[in-house]
């Protein structure tokens, strides 16, 4: 027998997301994902549940099917409750969330243009990045370990991203995925001479891996390792196959604050799909 599921999809730098109620949807986070995701059905890189807040502060409560934290699906549900609350051209909105894998509300600032609509997010901050060589393959690998609550990120500076290095890429993702306790692997193969990023995300719970062509988190994430090696403010325009999103961090007293990436959002479709559950 076929499942309902009203959904809304959202284009945020093409990382395309979808957004779930979760009054229908009972606790079957991880089988409703892994089928609306799927090529056969309405297709897209990841899926978050909007749920009733605990923080009366907040509009929503988005929670991520593998658990983790999403930049881009932030800003997806931001563009949403702006749309609701009836955002007019040109105006903007701050809209307040409560976000799986992270314990700090997140409030996206969301304006609307005539064609997409435009967020700007404040992102957590690491809990350390610590730079190190991994003996991998055969190879060494110079990378440097972003840390989150619920979440790791390694970056691999590179002039170009070619097959080996992508195919070593997924190997370590599903090999960090199975021995750390995570809810995500992000690999964030990095080139600071053109500023381009190809952000690799792995959801163990969800046995998703998906090279992103456009990842929030992955660039609040080279935001923050900028800071922190350059010691100093960031301000930087990250290209990536979907397009660009602009991170920006202080460094004050030693420490990274006030990490906000902003980028573009379009509402692609809405409707209900017919799941196999």
């Amino acid at each position: 027998m076929k499942r309902e599921i009203d959904f809304v999809k959202f284009n945020p730098t093409q990382n395309m997301t979808i957004l779930i109620d979760d009054s229908n949807v009972v606790q079957d986070y991880e089988k409703i994902a892994t089928k609306i995701m799927a090529y056969e059905n309405v297709y897209g890189e990841q899926v978050g549940f909007i749920k009733t807040p605990l923080n009366k502060k907040a509009s929503a409560l988005l929670r991520m099917a593998g658990g983790e934290f999403c930049g881009n699906a932030c800003m997806a549900l931001g563009t949403l409750k702006a749309v609701e609350q009836g955002l007019e051209l040109n105006e903007t909105l701050d809209i307040v969330l409560e976000v799986t894998g992270t314990d700090h509300l997140i409030t996206c600032q969301v304006r609307r243009t005539p064609h997409k609509y435009y967020c700007q997010l404040n992102m957590p901050i690491p809990t350390t990045l610590e730079q190190t060589t991994l003996h991998y393959e055969g190879s060494e690998l110079s990378v440097t370990f972003v840390t989150y609550r619920e979440a790791i990120h390694l970056i691999i500076e590179a002039d170009t991203f070619n097959d080996s290095l992508k195919d070593k890429a997924e190997s370590l993702a599903r090999l960090l995925g199975g021995t750390l306790n995570t809810h995500l692997i992000g690999i964030l193969m990095y080139s600071p001479i053109s500023n381009e990023l190809a952000p690799l995300i792995y959801v163990p719970h969800l046995d998703s891996m998906i090279w992103e062509r456009g990842c929030g988190s992955g660039t609040a994430s080279i935001g923050a390792y900028l800071t922190w090696k350059n010691k100093r403010k960031t301000v930087a325009d990250i290209s990536q196959p979907g397009g660009s999103i602009t991170v920006s961090g202080d460094y004050i007293a030693g420490e990274i604050r006030d990490l906000n990436i902003e980028g573009s959002v379009e509402l692609v479709a809405k409707g209900t799909a017919y799941i196999d559950l």
